[in-house]
């Protein structure tokens, strides 16, 4: 039976959806992978905001010279900012090549012990809730399509989502090093119009305000309570530069500064 046009028009039409739809979960997964950037964003920012305040608050402190505070306090900015991003890179580089090496481990043991490794993924699911003959069914119906069986096995069991880990992140290490140099401007700025005297307590407002804006930014990204992202990020900062500040003015005194 000659299928219609009507049918004919269908079937075609649902060919030309596949490729639409593949661009849209690459596309979604890639918004979910702009998105895990906050987590850069949130660490550089902070980092930005607490570490150069707790040195710009301890030299401002202890040596009360405006100039001395923004020596130390550029030096700090570019010095951390540059840390930051390098760190950034050279760990997840090592991470995703430690996944590398996992990953060809696992497609190894796939192909000597395909019987093995076929009985681990359905336990796996057994483990998820799926009775033993769906979980049967299920990978064997997978292990005929190598690539999802790879993928859903390197996933399930190793907890690694794809089978080519990314190893140059220029991204996120941009991110981190970017977001601490601009946070660090912030506790600074101050000392380059104000004496110490009323640099300091201005500068501490600004970092104040600062912190509640990251806390504002990582709540809207993480669709969390702006309060309580705004508290956690607030309440970390205040306590860390309090430690800094302390340090920085008892320091000097018992090195007889």
């Amino acid at each position: 039976m000659r299928p219609t046009s009507r049918s004919a028009r269908q079937t075609a039409g649902a060919a030309d959806a596949l490729p639409q739809e593949g661009s849209r979960l690459l596309a979604e997964r890639d918004r979910i992978a702009r998105l895990s950037r906050v987590r850069e964003l949130v660490f550089g920012s902070l980092d930005g905001l607490i570490v150069p305040l707790g040195v710009v608050s301890g030299v401002a402190g202890g040596i009360g010279d405006s100039r001395a505070v923004i020596v130390a306090g550029i030096a700090e900015a570019f010095a951390g900012a540059l840390s930051m991003g390098a760190g950034e890179f050279i760990a997840a580089r090592s991470e995703a090549q430690v996944h590398q090496t996992e990953v060809r481990k696992e497609l190894d043991e796939m192909e000597n012990a395909p019987d093995y490794e076929k009985r681990e993924l359905m336990q796996i699911y057994q483990l998820d809730g799926m009775t033993p003959e769906d979980a049967r069914t299920v990978v064997e119906t997978m292990a005929k399509y190598p690539r999802a069986y790879q993928t859903a096995m390197v996933g399930k069991e190793l907890g690694i989502a794809t089978l080519d880990p990314e190893t140059i992140k220029i991204a996120e290490s941009l991110t981190i090093g970017g977001s601490y140099l601009v946070g660090s401007f912030f506790p600074l700025i101050a000392y380059f119009f104000f004496p110490v005297p009323v640099a300091l307590p201005v500068s501490l407002v600004l970092t104040f305000i600062a912190l509640v804006i990251v806390g504002i930014i990582k709540g809207k990204l993480a669709s969390m309570n702006l309060v309580t992202s705004v508290i956690e990020i607030v309440v970390v900062g205040v306590v860390s530069a309090g430690g800094g500040y302390v340090l920085g003015t008892l320091l000097p005194h018992l090195f007889g500064y």
